[in-house]
């Protein structure tokens, strides 16, 4: 595409969560670093929540990397599952070879089996669960249930769920109150700030071997600031649409009006601007008709 014109290797701004482009922003790494101490400490639940576009699949997946040798990680990706069918799932990561339609009881005996083993070993196991917010009570409770097991020292399977803010509201219920409290790391994972964002760029333009002056003007960087809010997965959107732009009128340096043009033809920009706006609007109505009540009494 727009590669070569850049002097690029591959293309900076995809949406594909590739663990070489991850960013260490002050959240990132705060949020990296809670993850990997829980993991030492042996926690049992460990949980990170951000908002849509947020970076939490990449991080994740960092995580997941850095873990070494002595730990054996399992990652399902898409929880919204039933409670058996999430431990089949649990089950496979883990390489149980399962007898066909295995019932609950020796299905639950293989896995303990297996997580028994692993600690003899001296291995830690760690179950990753992206989309959280997504996961059945029933299946959360199930969850909890395997955090129960644990030697004399440690916890055998510690589990580590990767959110939207709905996740919290599913684990204020009063029927997962137990698995609530066992959870005693956690971080909530913000979008960049302003002062972040030309680090990012060039961060990313670094990684896919950008090696010339500046790319984005001072102006085009403004314009995606407001646009995205931060919020990584809206810039990478919005700068790899502004590069197109940018190439597609054989520029070198991408402008405020391609930053411009870029963020009108993005769809999701649309939605984080006009909820505010309505949420301005509702209150001010709301203000009117509290004034008209009491001049009518």
């Amino acid at each position: 595409m727009y590669e070569s014109h850049f002097g690029l290797r591959e293309v900076p701004f995809g949406i594909t969560p590739d663990t070489s482009f991850f960013f260490s922003s002050p959240h990132a790494q705060e949020a990296l670093n809670t993850l990997l101490v829980a993991v030492r400490n042996g926690e049992g639940f460990i949980k990170i929540t951000g908002e849509v576009g947020t970076g939490k699949t990449l991080l994740c997946r960092k995580f997941l990397a850095m873990l070494g040798e002595g730990v054996v990680t399992a990652y399902i990706p898409n929880p919204y599952l039933e409670p058996r069918t999430l431990m089949l799932a649990l089950a496979d990561e883990l390489e149980i070879t399962l007898e066909k339609d295995v019932d609950q009881h020796h299905l639950l005996k293989s896995i303990t089996g297996r997580l028994m083993q692993l600690a003899g070993e001296g291995k830690r196991v760690v179950l990753c669960l992206d989309e959280a917010q997504a996961i059945p009570v029933e299946s959360l409770e199930a969850l909890r249930l395997l955090t129960n097991l644990e030697t004399e020292k440690r916890k055998l399977l510690q589990i580590v769920l990767f959110g939207q803010p709905e996740l919290d509201k599913h684990l204020a219920m009063d029927s997962i109150r137990q698995l609530a409290q066992r959870i005693t790391f956690h971080y909530h994972l913000g979008p960049l700030r302003r002062d972040e964002l030309d680090f990012y760029l060039a961060h990313r333009l670094r990684v896919a071997g950008f090696g010339g002056a500046r790319l984005f003007s001072r102006g085009a960087v403004s314009k995606l600031y407001a646009a995205s809010g931060g919020f990584p997965r809206l810039i990478n959107i919005l700068a790899h649409k502004a590069l197109m732009l940018c190439y597609g009128e054989g520029r070198q340096t991408v402008s405020s009006k391609h930053m411009a043009l870029a963020a009108r033809d993005t769809g999701a920009i649309k939605s984080r601007r006009i909820w505010p706006w309505l949420v301005g609007v509702a209150a001010l109505l709301a203000t009117a008709g509290g004034l008209a009540w009491a001049l009518s009494k």
